[in-house]
């Protein structure tokens, strides 16, 4: 299990990072930077937390804190993710009407709670003692923002044939992240679904790099 586990996590890591630094490198559009910077900040926000959890298994050391401060740094890139797949949405669809102002003011409003809530000390980060409750609270806003995107990208799913699944790999990967992100201190087990909740994320970025490829 730890090997299986272990390649597939260094895998995803390598595979969203090098996405983000050849959109970035070979950028073309305003869309391109936000695809790649979208990238970039996906792998390296969860490399906090994931090579941590790789090297627990092979090194007979403790890890509480480094995995701890892996999730609360993976908590605030993935919100910062999901406010640049807002930014792709307007710029991809340009979208300036009223709703969209309204849905970029939630999602900011959102974004602020949530990474208030993340920073609190209740959350027992670095002593790795979450609890349902706290898991409950910093990721009630979280589930706005991932509905908002949702929403947003459902609307014009038909109008731009690379990025129209990204409403449904979102909504894939919340409902894969929730239960791990409220329920994993009552039962571990319940960690296995961050395996499809990653998936998902592949397809945003197989999506990001067949919508950069279309600039050449």
């Amino acid at each position: 299990m730890k090997y299986g586990e272990s390649t597939f996590d260094i895998l995803y890591l390598l595979f969203a990072i090098l996405t983000g630094l050849i959109i970035l490198v070979r950028h073309r559009n305003k869309a391109d930077k936000l695809m790649g910077t979208a990238a970039l900040v996906l792998g390296l926000g969860d490399a906090f937390h994931l090579v941590p959890r790789v090297l627990n298994y092979f090194i007979d050391k403790d890890f509480t804190f480094y995995l701890g401060l892996g999730k609360l740094v993976t908590s605030i890139t993935m919100t910062v993710f999901y406010i640049l797949l807002f930014y792709l949405y307007k710029n991809v669809y340009r979208k300036k009407d009223q709703g969209t102002n309204a849905a970029g003011a939630a999602i900011y409003f959102c974004a602020l709670v949530r990474v208030f809530i993340c920073i609190l000390p209740g959350n027992n980060w670095f002593k790795g003692e979450g609890t349902v409750l706290w898991g409950t609270l910093r990721n009630l806003p979280f589930i706005v923002i991932g509905a908002v995107i949702v929403y947003l990208y459902f609307k014009v799913r038909e109008k731009d044939k690379y990025l129209k699944w990204i409403w449904l790999y979102t909504t894939l990967s919340f409902l894969f992240y929730l239960p791990v992100a409220i329920f994993a201190p009552l039962l571990p087990i319940l960690g296995m679904l961050m395996l499809p909740k990653t998936v998902c994320y592949v397809l945003m970025l197989v999506s990001f790099i067949k919508k950069h490829r279309s600039t050449f």
